[in-house]
This record gives C-alpha cells, sequence and structure tokens, in this order.
C-alpha cells in the first residue's frame, strides 16, 4: 500500500470484492447498469457508515467536492441523489446480505478468542434489537405493539466478539420464529433470553447435538426426575433438578429430561430460572453463560450508537436492508483492520481514526501506529495523574 492512496482505498483493499462479484453474478446485480455498479453502490454505502453521514443529501454533499477522485475511491463515474437512491430501491438485498456473512466469516476467522474463557466449548448469544420506522414514511412495515419498525436478528459469537449470523425480518415477527434459521454447531452453547422458550425449537438444538441455556417465560408444569439437592448461597444457586415436562404441548414437544437452575442475583436482588440439556457443566457455569447473553446487548449498543442504522437513505424495504447489511459489514471490515493493524486499540478507536483520514493520503499502517502510539502515551499520562491524586489522599498520621 503505497504513500500514494487514500486510506479509504487502503481500507477496501481488505474486501474480497471476487467474492463479492460472485454475488453480483449470482442474482443479476450489474444487468442493465452502465456505470453505478454494485460494487460501487457498496463502497459508497460503506463511506457513509465510516464517516458518520446522517442522511443521503449529506453524502452526496460531502462527496461532491471529490468528484476528480471518484474513479480512485471506486465509487464510479458520478454519485448523485438519484443514482443511488435507486440503487437502493432497485438491487436484489441478498447480495449484500451474503456478502455480509461472508465478512462475519473472515472476521471470526481472524479473531483469536478469550484465551482464558472459563468453558473450551464456542458459545453464542442469540437476541434481536428492533429498529423503529415511521409507518406514513416506511409504509411497507407492520404495526407490532403499535409501532412499526424492522428486526434485526443476531447470532454473537460471545469469545470473539463478532457477530456469526444475522437476518432481518418485520418486527411483527416473534423472536422464536427465526431460530430454526440459526447455524447450530455441534457441541456449542447457545444462549437465549425468555423471548426464545420454545420447546420444539430447543428440542431440534438437542438434536443436533449442541446446548443450550434458555431464561424461563413462565411457569412450566414438570415434575421432578432427580434433585441434586444442591444449594450454595455464595455463588447464588438455589436449586439444580432434573426434571420432566407435563404439560399437555411441552410433553409432546419436548420429551427429554431437561436440566432446570433456581439462581438468586445479590446485585439485582432478582431470581432467575434457567432451562438447559447439558448436565455436565456445573450451575455456577450455566448461570454464568447466561451473564455473557448481554454481549449481544452491548454489540447493538455499539452499533446504533456509533453506525447509521436509525436514519436511512432510503424509504424502501430493499433501501432498509442493504444498509443495515452494509453497517454489519462496516463493522466487520473495522474489526478485521483492528486485528491486523491494531491490535493494542479498540474496535471504536479504529472507527474513530477512520472516519476523520479517508480522504488523507498517508499509509494506513503508519496511522494506525502513530494513533496506538499516542493512546499509550495518553493511557500512561492518567495512570501518573492518578497515583498523584492517590498519594495527595494519603493522611500525614500514616507516614
Amino acid at each position: 500500500m503505497h504513500k500514494g492512496q487514500f486510506i479509504f482505498t487502503q481500507v477496501c483493499k481488505f474486501l474480497p470484492k471476487r467474492a463479492f462479484d460472485c454475488l453480483v453474478n449470482k442474482y443479476d446485480g450489474n444487468k442493465w447498469v452502465k456505470s453505478f455498479t454494485c460494487w460501487n453502490h457498496l463502497l459508497v454505502l460503506i463511506y457513509g457508515q465510516l464517516s458518520n453521514r446522517e442522511s443521503l443529501r449529506d453524502l452526496v454533499t460531502s462527496l461532491a467536492p471529490f468528484r476528480n477522485m471518484f474513479h480512485h475511491l471506486g465509487f464510479g463515474a458520478n454519485v448523485t441523489r438519484s443514482n443511488l437512491s435507486k440503487a437502493n430501491e432497485q438491487r436484489d438485498p441478498r447480495i449484500f446480505e451474503e456478502y455480509a456473512l461472508k465478512l462475519i466469516s473472515i472476521a471470526r476467522e481472524k479473531r483469536t478468542g478469550l484465551k482464558d474463557f472459563f468453558i473450551s466449548n464456542n458459545v453464542y448469544a442469540f437476541d434481536s434489537t428492533t429498529i423503529s420506522l415511521c409507518l406514513s414514511v416506511f409504509w411497507w412495515t407492520k404495526l407490532h405493539h403499535g409501532k412499526s419498525g424492522v428486526k434485526v436478528h443476531t447470532l454473537f459469537d460471545v469469545k470473539n466478539s463478532i457477530p456469526s449470523f444475522a437476518i432481518i425480518t418485520g418486527a411483527e415477527i416473534h423472536d422464536s420464529q427465526v431460530m430454526d434459521q440459526i447455524p447450530y454447531e455441534v457441541d456449542s452453547f447457545y444462549i437465549f433470553d425468555r423471548a426464545y422458550m420454545d420447546t420444539k425449537q430447543l428440542y431440534a438444538i438437542d438434536k443436533v447435538g449442541a446446548f443450550f441455556v434458555v431464561r424461563e417465560k413462565q411457569r412450566m408444569v414438570y415434575e421432578v426426575v432427580e434433585d441434586k439437592r444442591y444449594n450454595n448461597p455464595k455463588t447464588g444457586v438455589m436449586s439444580d433438578t432434573l426434571i420432566k415436562l407435563t404439560g399437555q404441548k411441552t410433553k409432546k414437544q419436548y420429551s427429554k429430561p431437561l436440566r432446570r437452575i433456581v439462581f438468586y442475583d445479590k446485585e439485582k436482588n432478582r431470581t432467575f430460572v434457567f432451562y438447559t440439556n447439558n448436565i455436565e457443566v456445573s450451575a455456577e457455569d450455566v448461570a454464568l453463560l447466561y451473564k455473557y447473553r448481554w454481549s449481544v446487548e452491548l454489540f447493538f449498543k455499539w452499533m446504533k450508537q456509533h453506525l447509521r442504522i436509525k436514519e436511512f437513505y432510503g424509504t424502501t424495504e430493499n433501501a432498509v436492508k442493504i444498509q443495515v447489511y452494509a453497517a454489519i459489514t462496516t463493522y466487520c471490515l473495522v474489526s478485521i483492520i483492528e486485528t491486523e493493524m491494531a491490535e493494542e486499540m479498540t474496535t471504536y478507536e479504529v472507527l474513530r481514526v477512520l472516519s476523520t483520514s479517508l480522504l488523507i493520503k498517508m499509509p494506513l499502517r503508519q496511522l494506525l501506529s502513530s494513533c496506538q502510539e499516542e493512546l499509550l502515551l495518553e493511557n500512561k499520562r492518567e495512570i501518573i495523574n492518578t497515583n498523584k491524586y492517590i498519594q495527595l489522599e494519603i493522611p500525614f498520621d500514616e507516614w
């Protein structure tokens, strides 16, 4: 990557273009297209995510002064509101969906994961976040509890801190209806909130050979098969039993024994009930696994705060899906760069540096290295200042 390239151009070199071209050919994405291709479309959307452009007008206006550089940036001959809005409306979102999944797989391969994690199995947290939309503007959405919008269902790899699967549905679709689309792996743990307490879907997970940990939604009808008589006030485990569901529907949908664990959280003063099909791990580990479900919530919060998935560049269903998948692609792209070039920086810090340097001509590695050094110096100054204040707080009587 020589010095004459823009930072944005160097960033986009981490994208596997051949894989994208295969998807474009698969869905005839460039049919009847003369200038603004699918690849140009993707790069413009990634630029909008990295530079945090709020609207279609904002995105096009910010690019206007650099019209002579469009060819070097990969934007094609021209970027206008008309051709971008037309592309958002007519392009097949499956191109961007499958490409986002491809970037997810690449980002996961490059991540080493947590070395000191308390369990050797792969651990995934599955949940959804709702993006609210105005019904009068996004007319294709359906009402759900008086609100309209779309849901982004995400399977999050807890150890690698990266999403491993994502799908977009209408807000009216119940969370448990998407469970059959999850790509389950043998001997892996899948953590669910109480909205996913669907015994039919849970039994399908057990048949695959995977494990689940799910929180109780409502009081289940069951009989105790074995009571381990385990109660540990120090860890919060109140009971650990092996049960068999006896409800009219549940006993047919899940005929095998289940493990039921009651846990008391001292910090929040709340009692949780968990169900799992794993009988080997300790009750404390089951409760700790469920605690890691919060990682997917933090991922949703990060996406909504730092990427553009609440304001959209178009009002059609295609435009919304394409932009959300472009945001996921951008997150994975930044994660790959962090792993390859900036191990001492967080994903947010890399994104913050890139957002202000996209149209600068300098080596990307040099930019990130200088920022890493500055961050390390800043952290050292904070530690020194903190130690000074600690010394000032020591009373003279202790000398």
